[in-house]
């Protein structure tokens, strides 16, 4: 991952589907001061809160195995008894420690991303091997950051422990002389204070290298604009194969009102550009929209109308009021219906008055 590549023409962000590409390739934004921090703060829980449980399960057991020692049988089945329950006591005790452990490094990952499968990181590689690539790797921009970082942690680690540790030197000087339950004590208040401390610094620094480990990661996804065109021709389709499939489609319906056309009872234009026919007959709940048009296509709906026989009504607030509410085969609206009431009813009375 930290391979230095020549992206100097990728200036485009990524895209959901590159990002997760990325994430079922294995390619994550992870960082490993996170997976410390998780696995260092659940081993502090465990000193605090099972220290003495731990002490004190394996500490029976040891007391009761030390002051029978004399009464232990020494044949093979005895001590392998003895062996077997030591074992299981041991376990008992470090369980729960463990099993908090587990799961504080299992977080470390789960919090930074989603749980992935994949076997690409698995594969052999050439540069993975390659003498060339690995020198270009350990001399990278990539792996001086790492080493940086690295020493100026080192820098904080001993400056911390430093802080914690040198306001105690006096009492420390005194531990010889001191009781082992006194030092037991003094040892353990000094360690939970010097991992708190470390812990809560950690806290801070893995919370920054994440941020820089996920803006690494972003940048090594973004996109020329030759991939954004090419994965939005694989999405979406080619452009131009769309608009070709748009055009027939128009030309299909053009087509198919064209031949309705005929069957209209009227057309209500607007007299330069809009045309709308309309179908009614007896025993029709009301009229139909059987083909409409603005510009050209309104022209030749006029023109096919004038070839049948069909009557043209100009009316232009009803023309532009049909064209932009009614789609075609589907009923007018019942607000226009006393309007095209009115246009039917004067074409009915034309054709009376023309066949008398």
């Amino acid at each position: 991952m930290a391979e230095e590549r020549d992206d100097s023409d990728k200036t485009e962000d990524p895209t959901l589907k590159r990002l997760d590409e990325a994430i079922k390739r294995g390619d994550v934004a992870k960082s490993q001061e996170v997976n410390t921090w998780f696995v260092l703060a659940g081993a502090t829980l465990v000193l605090t809160a099972f220290s003495g449980s731990l002490a004190g399960g394996v500490g029976v057991s040891m007391r009761g195995l030390l002051a029978n020692l004399h009464r232990i049988p020494i044949d093979r089945g005895s001590l392998f008894d003895l062996i077997q329950k030591l074992e299981l006591d041991v376990l008992a005790a470090t369980a729960i420690p463990f099993l908090v452990l587990a799961l504080a490094a299992i977080a470390g990952n789960m919090i930074q991303h989603r749980l992935v499968w994949s076997v690409e990181q698995l594969k052999p590689a050439w540069s993975k091997v390659s003498p060339a690539a690995g020198a270009k790797r350990l001399f990278s921009k990539f792996a001086l950051v790492n080493f940086a970082k690295g020493l100026a942690k080192l820098v904080i680690m001993a400056a911390l422990m430093l802080w914690v540790i040198w306001p105690e030197r006096h009492r420390l000087d005194g531990l010889v002389a001191t009781e082992a339950g006194a030092v037991l004590a003094l040892t353990q208040a000094l360690a939970i204070k010097l991992v708190g401390a470390v812990v809560a610094v950690l806290a801070v620094i893995a919370a920054l290298d994440f941020l820089f480990q996920y803006r690494q990661w972003f940048q090594r996804q973004k996109m020329s604009v030759r991939e954004l065109k090419e994965e939005f021709r694989h999405t979406e389709g080619d452009p131009a194969i769309k608009a070709r499939i748009r055009q027939i489609r128009q030309e299909r319906m053009r087509k198919r009102m064209m031949a309705a056309v005929p069957k209209a009872s009227v057309v209500i234009t607007n007299p330069t550009h809009y045309a709308v026919a309309l179908q009614y007959d007896r025993g029709m709940n009301a009229p139909v929209c059987v083909a409409k048009g603005v510009d050209a296509i309104a022209l030749k709906i006029r023109e096919v109308a004038g070839e049948h026989n069909i009557p043209v009504v100009e009316n232009p607030p009803l023309a532009r009021a049909l064209h932009a509410t009614v789609a075609i085969d589907a009923e007018i609206a019942p607000e226009h219906y006393k309007a095209v009431a009115e246009v039917i009813g004067y074409v009915m009375r034309l054709r009376r008055t023309a066949r008398s």
